[in-house]
């Protein structure tokens, strides 16, 4: 017997769509951050190290062509997949000229077997040119535009040094609908100083908002970040397992079944990772949430009808 699909999970999605099998192929394009390079600041968010949460491969000098070709033989050979989604991973994707990000969009859509394109960015890096440049891929392609959220909190996003504000998010979505892309929210869980209600809080705003996707990610330490010094001075201190799991199943129970889930927690590169130490056990948080939503008899959605009146 099949087991019941708890969650919209994207590979899902994507099989639907598709018919097969779809690999997101990370990429690193180059680009930096307004956060680090001094024209918001040159902090960075406080979670966020040197790499920008990327692989540094541009830096090696590979190129984005290069990047897809050596992702797709690992996709192929472990997932038998045969088409793939560019995912433009590393810093802000759209902190560039137009010009820019077209050549960067056509070098990967010359891939074989590349159907769409991921695009992370700030939601105060866009504007109506850069939608209307990637608009334009949406006839041919699958395209996701992915706006790091991070909380439905200023008070937070000021805390983490985000450098925008929740109506900057905002303003990003009413720009963006209506364009044919599909839009993706970041956010994280276990920020400093959030509690469990202001992190559903940030669900509830997000369940009737104009997203099409989320994903959800927890908050560890990287080593050499400003958190990480924090951490080290006993100023933060990490969500354990089960509290995360849990409360990744009540963030679930208030979002729409519409809105797609790309992710419910994190993985960090082990030689990164400071803290806490089962982040690192993707697998296992991972099975943990599917038993708990069982156990619970529990699915995504189950309490959107009420969520936007009361946090159950």
């Amino acid at each position: 017997m099949e087991k019941i699909k708890r969650y919209s999970d994207y590979n899902t999605y994507l099989r639907q769509l598709f018919g097969q099998r779809v690999q997101k192929i990370s990429i690193d394009a180059g680009l930096s951050c307004p956060n680090r390079d001094g024209l918001f600041s040159r902090k960075g968010c406080i979670y966020c190290n040197a790499k920008g949460s990327g692989s540094g491969m541009s830096a090696k000098g590979f190129s984005i062509k290069e990047q897809i070709e050596k992702g797709k033989i690992g996709a192929m050979k472990k997932y038998k997949a045969k088409k793939f989604m560019a995912y433009f991973q590393s810093y802000t994707n759209t902190y560039t000229t137009c010009d820019r990000m077209q050549q960067m969009f056509d070098d990967a859509f010359a891939c074989q077997g590349v159907v769409g394109m991921a695009i992370g960015t700030r939601p105060d890096c866009i504007d109506d040119q850069k939608l209307d440049l990637i608009a334009s891929y949406t006839k041919k392609y699958l395209v996701w535009l992915e706006y790091g959220l991070q909380s439905g909190h200023d008070a937070t996003l000021k805390t983490i040094n985000r450098g925008h504000s929740v109506e900057d998010f905002f303003t990003a979505l009413d720009l963006t609908s209506g364009r044919g892309i599909n839009i993706c929210a970041h956010v994280i869980l276990g920020l400093p100083g959030e509690d469990r209600n202001m992190m559903l809080e940030t669900a509830k705003m997000l369940a009737d908002s104009k997203i099409n996707g989320v994903k959800i990610h927890l908050l560890y330490v990287v080593k050499g970040t400003i958190l990480d010094r924090m951490w080290q001075k006993g100023e933060y201190s990490p969500m354990d397992q089960e509290a995360y799991v849990n409360m990744v199943c009540d963030f679930l129970e208030l979002l729409p079944k519409r809105i797609i889930i790309q992710r419910i927690t994190g993985d960090p590169h082990p030689d990164e990772l400071r803290a806490p130490l089962w982040a690192g056990r993707y697998r296992e948080t991972f099975n943990m949430i599917q038993t708990t939503l069982e156990a619970r008899d529990s699915f995504q959605g189950k309490k959107y009808k009420t969520s936007c009146k009361s946090i159950c």
